[in-house]
């Protein structure tokens, strides 16, 4: 059997009964659970709790949904106007989700989530899709091989199952680490694609403190069992900027290891990043200022931001920078005199803004961040202290 098969195998089990070795202890929010069948809440399995990042209106894609249970909680908070997504390739997690959706829509007061069948290293192409062709054109000789092949590419360039740029936010709970290596990185390529630009992403899933060994990662029940094929601590991070996603960084990070296997601590995370391409810089005039509490910080332009230092910024950099995880970090300034459109960035990373440039032009820290109200305009009671 393959590691694909083994995983399919134990999660068809753990969609009928139980299995306590799947899953971390995980502090879900109660108000969320309420609404639940009993039987999706008791067969989840999971590390994490990404509904955390969901926010109203969110197209939201849940990859490797088992249950339902995120999907379900993730469609109590985008409201009437988002929707949800799953993704999974177990025929006995989908039923078990699917079954409930008339019930939960019920509860909702309409259908909000959908779930569909693939593999999520390859979200161009429906496993149903797959199934009913295959059922009225099966595969029986190189011509009908190559038949097939030139219908998957069609399928994938004209009817994916998830389009381009059509997602918000990206979650997934302890699943990552369950795709074969060789995967790995497309999923994440596949992730990047699919989201909008200045989509999200929120992973909880299992990371090892130091890189896995082969007899290991060649041990089913261990890659099953989400342990084998977790990604190292820092190579989870390095793979999704290398993917071209900005802010990657741990938001949740478990002090305490989940099992530690042959000496190896193997650990609960949440991973969050954000799809922020920034092919083409132009220069507004802007700077900002790091505010601290470090000597400097970079990003992945090259940029350095030197602590009370006013830095030259791309319009598009300055623009991230005012949305999280950056924007209390940093005062952002505008130019003071109108500045040219479209005037392409040419000034190397870290270069400072003469302070005229920016002076009168508006800062965007309030007046509390900037120290309270003691620089308040003056009134007709008297003069401000500044």
């Amino acid at each position: 059997m393959s590691m694909e098969s083994h995983v399919k195998a134990r999660y068809a089990q753990g969609a009928q009964a139980v299995e306590a070795e799947l899953c971390c202890p995980v502090d879900y929010d109660a108000d969320l659970l309420k609404l639940l069948p009993d039987e999706i809440v008791e067969r989840d399995y999971g590390c994490g709790d990404p509904s955390r990042y969901v926010r109203e209106n969110d197209i939201v894609l849940d990859l490797g949904s088992g249950g339902g249970k995120i999907c379900y909680m993730a469609a109590q908070l985008v409201g009437e106007d988002g929707h949800v997504i799953g993704v999974d390739m177990n025929d006995a997690m989908l039923d078990l989700a699917r079954r409930h959706q008339d019930e939960m829509a019920e509860k909702l007061g309409g259908h909000r989530v959908t779930f569909l069948k693939g593999r999520i290293q390859d979200l161009t192409l429906g496993l149903d899709d797959v199934a009913e062709y295959l059922a009225a054109n099966p595969v029986k000789d190189l011509e009908s091989a190559e038949a097939f092949r030139q219908w998957e590419e069609e399928m994938r360039d004209e009817n994916p199952l998830i389009p381009d740029d059509s997602v918000d936010l990206v979650i997934s709970n302890c699943v990552l680490n369950l795709v074969d290596d060789r995967d790995k990185q497309q999923m994440i390529e596949e992730i990047y694609r699919v989201l909008k630009p200045g989509g999200r992403v929120a992973i909880s899933d299992i990371v090892s403190d130091i890189e896995v060994p082969d007899d290991m990662r060649d041990d089913p029940e261990l890659w099953s069992g989400c342990i084998s094929g977790a990604f190292e601590e820092s190579a989870f991070v390095e793979a999704f900027q290398d993917a071209g996603f900005a802010a990657v960084g741990y938001d949740k990070w478990d002090l305490e290891p989940w099992r530690v296997v042959e000496g190896i601590e193997f650990r609960s995370v949440t991973l969050t990043a954000i799809k922020a391409p920034l092919e083409s810089l132009t220069d507004g005039g802007h700077a900002v200022i790091y505010k601290g509490p470090f000597v400097h910080v970079s990003d992945e332009l090259g940029n350095v931001f030197s602590v009370g230092k006013r830095v030259a910024v791309a319009r598009e950099v300055y623009e991230r920078l005012g949305e999280a995880p950056y924007a209390e970090h940093f005062i952002r300034l505008e130019p003071s005199e109108p500045w040219p459109d479209d005037e392409p960035f040419l000034l190397e990373p870290g270069t400072l803004r003469e302070p005229g440039v920016n002076r009168g032009g508006g800062a965007s820290m309030s007046a509390a961040e900037a120290g309270g109200s003691c620089c308040a305009p003056k009134s007709s009671h008297g003069s401000g202290c500044c």
